[in-house]
């Protein structure tokens, strides 16, 4: 459990958030803190995490179609209650966004775009206390975090959105690491399975989906990354008009890696399931014949209504 109580703050919109004080006074932000306790048992939920590292092993080596593992209210709930209170609204910040027939999502890396409390928790999830954890439960020893979340940090879907079934990208660009891990941490909360956006996993001939995984509020995810783990949500999302499939992504690195998992350094590889899975979609025909013929400032507005 969290020992510390929560103060509250307002973002730049006015929203009001939750916020854990500090023992001493402490200005965050413009935002003046007292009575807290950061340790690091406030974020991290320690001696769960010792008992999961026991057993976990198996479970995850056995995992099909590759090695996985799935940890259901894993984190402190009024932490996780923070993050989701200060996640960005699609039009909050400045998304990095991703229309083609491969994916419709956005995402942000940057830690401006972090709330305090969110960015504390990643910090703490890139910690080597969290990263002995991980690899006691994958076998991967030496983990390496990212601290530039690239490609990871904020996930968001909107209503009509998806990602592609793919193998992600296997070398860290600016690092030269060879990425071994996914953490991701769902923040949906009420979210229905009719509302769709499973997280799929598929065997290594695309020839089918073998498991599916609902993207429920504090469900932690970690599974492996080669060039054949085979993943993605490619159903466009079902979610009422104004709900969004939110995460955060955290990837893990190694210095080296085994032979048999590559088949040379690639970005990120889409596999379709079928003939119309990279198809575009109306709207996204009509974005892009906007934004051929409009001024931008028009087809920026019409891209938010498509």
């Amino acid at each position: 459990m969290i020992a510390f109580p929560f103060a509250t703050y307002r973002t730049a919109s006015g929203a009001r958030h939750a916020l854990p004080n500090w023992p001493e006074y402490l200005a965050v932000e413009g935002v003046t803190l007292v009575n807290s306790d950061l340790t690091i048992a406030s974020f991290l939920p320690l001696a769960r995490m010792e008992e999961v590292a026991l057993t976990a092993r198996a479970s995850y080596m056995g995992a099909k179609p590759f090695p996985h593992i799935i940890f259901d209210n894993f984190f402190d709930s009024d932490l996780i209650e923070s993050v989701l209170a200060e996640f960005p609204k699609p039009d909050a910040i400045r998304w990095q966004t991703f229309d083609s027939a491969h994916e419709i999502k956005l995402a942000s890396a940057a830690e401006a775009s972090f709330g305090p409390v969110t960015r504390l928790f990643m910090y703490h999830l890139n910690s080597i206390t969290f990263l002995e954890f991980v690899g006691r439960i994958t076998g991967i020893d030496n983990l390496i975090p990212d601290p530039s979340f690239e490609g990871g940090g904020l996930h968001q879907i909107v209503r009509g959105g998806k990602l592609g079934v793919h193998a992600d990208f296997n070398k860290h660009r600016k690092f030269d690491l060879d990425r071994r891990l996914n953490l991701l941490l769902y923040l949906n909360k009420d979210w229905r399975e009719e509302y769709g956006g499973h997280l799929q996993l598929w065997d290594r001939n695309m020839s089918q989906c073998e498991a599916k995984v609902l993207p429920i509020f504090n469900r932690v995810m970690i599974f492996g990354t080669t060039d054949f783990t085979y993943h993605g949500h490619p159903d466009p999302l079902q979610c009422p008009e104004g709900m969004t499939r939110k995460s955060l992504a955290l990837y893990y690195f190694s210095n080296g890696r085994p032979a048999d998992e590559v088949s040379g350094e690639h970005s990120t590889i889409f596999r379709e399931r079928d003939k119309d899975d990279f198809r575009l979609t109306s709207a996204q025909r009509l974005r892009r014949i906007a934004r051929d013929v409009l001024p931008p400032i028009v087809a920026r507005k019409l891209r938010r209504l498509l």
